[in-house]
């Protein structure tokens, strides 16, 4: 009801309800009076089908007529209770909003406790415990794979958690801090200002840092503008730069989050990139990413080995 813009579809919902029960009341009552005397012959109403099959005014059976008047009697105290009557709250003031943060904070004085033990851990010895793996993995599953994948090795435009190759870096207190407060990775748009042939130099240039195939000759001058431009994010020799989450594009493996292909750098540097981490501090409570955060830096590393 918060989205109605007057008062004046409150109102009109509130005459449909209320009229329709007022007319199924009386309804009901004109045709509890219909009686059939013993002996008095019952009229039918001239509907004949398959030849003597006729279909009688009877009046309705009692069972069936106070089933309906029970009907409308538990609607009449479900309106007067519960939210129905246009704007009217209801006598409990129930919202399907305030059931869900009732039930999450029964939840969470439920579970808070079994997460907020590993607080006092450090993320390496929770990470080697195998029932905080346990657990980290059923959030994982639960939270994280929509983006980064049941085997967690992303897809394009978000990150592969298995290998060591980390934009904002991949040690144990960085990946916390990164579940907690979210990440918002920005790529500017260079394509107005660099022009198509311009763009074209760089992506080459992009391409050789990994020893890719590229054109030598746009890779020479490509590396004049990265490293009049680009390398201010990315470095001189770009290899990225963590504190920024800009990519190190000089990865032996290929890793790219879009694509290392010369039609996608090209696409990158023109148009830009925009990726926004969400934060799940609020949602999730430090104690669930922390033992999330754990399991994350597992995937990547040997948490027995780091006892």
């Amino acid at each position: 009801m918060s989205d109605f813009v007057s008062d004046f579809w409150g109102i009109w919902i509130i005459a449909i309800v209320v009229g329709g029960f007022v007319g199924l009341t009386v309804l009901l009552f004109t045709q509890s009076k219909t009686t059939v005397k013993p002996g008095e012959q019952v009229q039918t109403l001239g509907h004949v089908w398959d030849g003597d099959l006729e279909e009688y005014n009877n009046p309705l059976p009692l069972w069936w007529m106070l089933m309906f008047y029970i009907t409308l009697a538990f609607g009449v105290v479900y309106l007067a209770l519960y939210p129905g009557l246009g704007a009217f709250p209801g006598l409990r003031h129930w919202t399907s909003v305030g059931q869900y943060k009732e039930e999450r904070a029964q939840a969470e004085a439920k579970y808070k406790p079994l997460y907020d033990q590993y607080l006092k851990q450090d993320l390496k010895a929770v990470a080697a415990d195998p029932k905080a793996q346990e657990m980290g993995k059923r959030l994982f599953q639960t939270y994280c794979v929509q983006c980064h994948g049941s085997d967690a090795r992303g897809a394009k435009g978000f990150p592969n958690l298995v290998n060591h190759d980390w934009l904002y870096g991949g040690a144990p207190e960085t990946i916390k801090t990164t579940i907690m407060g979210g990440r918002h990775g920005q790529m500017p748009a260079f394509g107005a200002q660099f022009g198509e042939e311009k763009v074209k130099d760089v992506a080459n240039y992009v391409l050789s840092l990994s020893n890719k195939k590229h054109d030598a000759e746009r890779a020479a001058r490509g590396s004049e503008t990265f490293k009049a431009i680009c390398f201010t994010c990315h470095g001189v020799d770009g290899k990225g730069n963590q504190a920024l989450g800009a990519p190190n594009l000089t990865h032996p493996s290929g890793n790219w989050l879009y694509g290392g292909t010369e039609k996608t750098i090209i696409e990158t540097i023109t148009n830009g990139r925009n990726n926004q981490m969400p934060a799940w501090k609020d949602f999730l409570g430090e104690g669930k990413v922390h033992v999330l955060a754990a399991y994350v830096w597992s995937l990547s590393n040997n948490p027995q080995a780091a006892k």
